[in-house]
């Protein structure tokens, strides 16, 4: 493992920009952080998690697909798709780490989502171990180490002076970039500071959530409970947990008249939304306990039926911090697992 001092950082930072471009999390205001592009001098935040996850990097919240020429009878079609360039997306945490192994199940299964993926091959994520862990974190409760997260590149902290940096096959072209930068590291100092982190999570509020009675096989037995009239009963249908959850992925396609043409966008979408999927004849959900059901039946339920027992979940708390009502996925688990 090598190594580099927290007071090179920002040289780091500096050498990464000059050849491709950087986002890093910054504070944007008090005990908030999102990831901006780098600039010399930018400090990086010591906040948990971002507001808005690195998602956005690769599934970004609006986007063009295409654009067409109508003149008469006669439809020109103009792919807009453009090779992305390389960037490198610094201080990933653990769970935001995991959800692009969900994302990377629906998007790049076939048939492959070619923007997704023209973004996943020239996007380096640059993951950070956590070590100070917040009450709403339950990524523990999915199988997530946020002490070893997973990413191209990982970093650790020992706490001090140094930090650590290791990498899978992808992340070797960027350790070979900076390599003379860095120096080689003894990692004795870095298992105490996992070992204290794992003890801060296992005293948080949140640690003993299980998902024992969910997954594929639950799905009659879940579906068809009366509790979730009572859960959704408060529920505003706002759509902010899904817009700031890392591993949402619903979006609608529309056409919109420039004037000078027709452009077909993709934007995000919610499953709370009354109009998420309208067709024809209406809503296939017509009631707010139904899109509700729908959200945490997919999250729970669905997607490991279909994914090997993957829950569509990481545990980030943000949906926690963010719901005006404070209804949220770890309520929903609690109400609903067998006692």
């Amino acid at each position: 493992m090598l190594k580099i001092s927290a007071d090179r950082l920002n040289d780091l930072f500096n050498r990464i920009a000059s050849e491709q471009t950087l986002y890093i999390p910054v504070d944007h205001e008090p005990n908030t952080a999102e990831y901006r592009k780098y600039e010399d001098g930018m400090k990086l935040s010591e906040s948990l998690n971002t507001v808005r996850s690195a998602k956005d990097f690769f599934f970004p919240q609006t986007e063009n697909l295409a654009e067409f020429k109508v003149e008469g009878k006669n439809i020109e079609v103009k792919d807009i798709r453009e090779e992305s360039g390389d960037f490198v997306v610094f201080g990933v945490r653990a769970c935001d780490a995991r959800s692009f192994s969900i994302l990377d199940k629906v998007f790049l299964s076939e048939p492959v989502d070619s923007f997704y993926k023209n973004r996943r091959d020239h996007g380096t994520i640059i993951t950070m171990a956590c070590t100070r862990p917040a009450e709403t974190c339950f990524c523990t409760a999915f199988g997530i180490d946020p002490t070893t997260p997973e990413g191209d590149v990982a970093v650790f902290s020992d706490g001090k002076d140094y930090f650590f940096l290791d990498c899978t096959e992808k992340g070797k072209k960027f350790i070979e970039s900076v390599s003379d930068m860095l120096e080689d590291g003894d990692t004795s100092e870095l298992e105490a500071v996992r070992e204290k982190t794992r003890g801060i999570m296992k005293k948080l509020p949140l640690a003993g959530l299980k998902t024992d009675s969910f997954g594929g096989d639950k799905l009659n037995e879940l579906f068809n409970s009366p509790k979730w009239a009572e859960l959704s009963e408060s529920c505003l249908g706002c759509g902010t947990c899904t817009f700031v959850c890392p591993t949402c992925q619903c979006y609608d396609i529309r056409d919109f008249n420039t004037g000078n043409g027709i452009r077909r966008f993709r934007c995000w979408d919610s499953c709370m939304y009354s109009d998420f999927t309208k067709m024809a004849h209406g809503n296939p959900r017509i009631s707010q306990l139904e899109r509700f059901r729908q959200r945490f039946m997919h999250k729970l339920v669905y997607f490991p039926a279909n994914n090997d027992g993957e829950f569509g979940c990481v545990g980030c708390g943000r949906c926690l911090s963010r719901c005006p009502v404070s209804m949220n996925i770890v309520k929903v688990m609690k109400t609903l697992e067998v006692k």
